[in-house]
């Protein structure tokens, strides 16, 4: 069976494939080969600049193939290292003999050729490539996720002053506008995002057990670790552009990676808790969702139209930050100075954010569809003048008349509460008149605080 999208295992691969495009370049076992490509080459070119008298300095002729080689790094030359890899069964390897050949007609690359992959372990080139990945895969991600924030808070401003009734406990509470509670969310998501915009991805290049065994066997006097932090921290193409780690066994220790990914799941898990209450408040009635042409709510309901893009979105988080707790549990821990648990669990770091950045494409898609209906919101704070008693009591003991909470207890707790009987309470209260006529103008519809200001000042 030939692999397409209607066969793939993956969903990410088969029915949603398209909307990750994006980030298939990235995070792809494709990408990884690139990534790899990249870091040996980069590390080959360092090496030819760094005054050994064995490996002069490469000319301009061979720099320009070397930096060609990752410019038109195409699906065909990772068909060819999967080739080879079928004779080594070791995947780096196989990319460090795909380099080499590629040498073929060029007299001075040939001649330099063993410097390729010179004092590293495979670790060295597949730690800094998985911090490529994700330094790349961390701007698609926070691309979606950025689009969603703005989404809320352009929707915040819109609705800053349309008053809702609040639902603490499922039940009827101090009223808030949609404005207000939408930018709840935004401004959580800009901490969160920020978060996951702050880790540094860190990366070695130390050699087999963190100690430059190798180098040093070569070069003794030759300041290694200094050279390693050039090539670590650099700017592309001179380096890798990254945080150099100067404490490692065999592999990086992935503490880093774990808070990158723990921050992602943090930020969905927001997601998942928008994506509940837009959820409820359409099931409510607070809100419509916009139609379309040609879609079919239920096959056998017509009048349905389902919030599917929330549904959609919760999963897809649900999945995400499965995947992302598991990595950022798993990678930080291993035998001694290697095992090799790690390196199929990396694997799966696109599975975890494509699951994520789905989910941001489907939240966003429901959040555009979302019409207001301002009929509804109005007619549930009519029915819910008992939400006044909190404004009365603290009025009333502003003013010291005591009992003023039990007093508004036993008049409005699980009864049906109308305006005429909390205007015969307030009219019959020991306050000045002036409070008592602010109070008679109050409804629960204006009864919302500062919420339209705090909406508008996300």
């Amino acid at each position: 069976m030939d692999l397409t999208a209607l066969t793939a295992l993956s969903p990410l691969d088969g029915r949603y494939a398209a909307k990750l495009d994006a980030l298939r370049p990235h995070l792809s076992e494709l990408g990884y080969m690139r990534y790899r490509v990249q870091v040996e080459l980069t590390w080959f070119i360092a090496l030819s600049d760094a005054g050994f008298a064995e490996f002069q300095p490469l000319g301009a002729a061979a720099r320009a193939h070397l930096l060609g080689l990752l410019r038109d790094f195409s699906e065909a030359d990772g068909a060819a290292i999967k080739a080879i890899e079928k004779t080594t069964n070791h995947d780096v390897k196989a990319v460090e003999y795909w380099i080499k050949g590629r040498f073929d007609g060029q007299p001075e690359l040939q001649a330099a050729a063993e410097f390729v992959h010179f004092a590293c372990t495979s670790e060295d080139i597949n730690n800094t490539s998985h911090a490529l990945q994700l330094r790349a895969g961390r701007a698609v991600l926070l691309q979606g996720l950025d689009a969603v924030i703005e989404r809320l808070r352009a929707l915040a401003h819109q609705h800053a002053s349309v008053p809702m009734l609040a639902r603490t406990h499922g039940q009827t509470a101090s009223p808030t506008t949609v404005g207000k509670e939408l930018a709840n969310v935004a401004v959580r998501l800009q901490a969160a995002r920020q978060r996951i915009a702050q880790v540094q991805l860190l990366a070695k290049m130390n050699g087999a057990v963190g100690n430059y065994n190798a180098h040093v066997s070569a070069w003794p006097d030759f300041d290694w670790q200094a050279f390693a932090r050039r090539v670590v921290e650099s700017a592309e193409p001179a380096g890798l552009g990254l945080t150099f780690q100067p404490y490692s066994t065999q592999i990086e220790p992935h503490d880093t990676m774990a808070e990158l990914f723990d921050a992602i799941a943090r930020a969905d898990t927001v997601c998942i808790d928008l994506a509940r209450d837009v959820w409820g408040y359409i099931s409510l009635g607070y809100f419509k969702q916009k139609t379309k042409a040609g879609e079919i709510g239920s096959s056998t309901m017509p009048h349905k139209v389902n919030p599917i893009d929330f549904e959609n979105a919760e999963g897809n988080l649900g999945l995400a930050n499965a995947l992302l707790r598991h990595l950022a549990e798993k990678l930080p821990i291993s035998r001694w100075q290697r095992d090799l648990t790690d390196s199929t669990v990396l694997r799966n770091m696109g599975v975890a954010l494509g699951h994520a950045v789905l989910a941001y494409q489907s939240l966003l898609a429901g959040l555009n569809k979302l019409e207001l209906n301002e009929a509804a919101l109005a007619a549930d704070l009519d029915g819910a003048w008992e939400v006044l008693a909190e404004p009365i009591q603290t009025v009333m003991r502003r003013f010291g008349v005591p009992g003023a909470y039990e007093k508004l207890k036993e008049v409005t707790r699980g009864q049906q509460v109308t305006r005429e009987a909390l205007h015969g309470l307030i009219r019959a209260l020991d306050i000045p008149q002036a409070e008592k006529e602010r109070l008679l103008a109050l409804t629960p519809a204006r009864y919302v605080g500062q919420a339209a200001e705090l909406a508008r000042r996300v």
